[in-house]
């Protein structure tokens, strides 16, 4: 059952990557737009430079905001990658195998006592 459930949540996280793939690519280009122009503005000293950085970066700021629905998708790929690694985990009892020498002296020392 728990593969199932983890089946399910893989699923319908897949689909809403795939379905924010578009989104997901803009807002990664216009954030990195907006980054270069912020450097710019920050390394200019002319006051026409820091009016041009400013536009590129409302420019930006704009395309970047109207994208953050792309932020389900990262989600989505966070959740994926979490079933990832819950689908290939192994069970806590089968991680530490009993020593088989163990029993075996148990059972010899109550022979001997015997």
């Amino acid at each position: 059952m728990k593969k199932f459930g983890l089946l399910l949540a893989g699923g319908s996280a897949a689909i809403v990557a795939i379905a924010n793939f578009g989104p997901m690519i803009g807002l990664a280009i216009s954030a990195a737009i907006l980054y270069y122009a912020v450097k710019g503005f920050l390394r200019t000293e002319s006051t026409c430079k820091k009016i041009f950085w400013v536009l590129i970066g409302l420019a930006a700021l704009g395309a970047t905001l109207s994208n953050m629905p792309a932020l389900f998708g990262v989600v989505a790929i966070g959740i994926l990658y979490l079933v990832y690694k819950k689908w290939n985990e192994q069970p806590s009892h089968t991680q530490t195998p009993e020593d088989p020498f163990t029993n075996f002296e148990k059972q010899w020392d109550a022979l001997r006592q015997s």
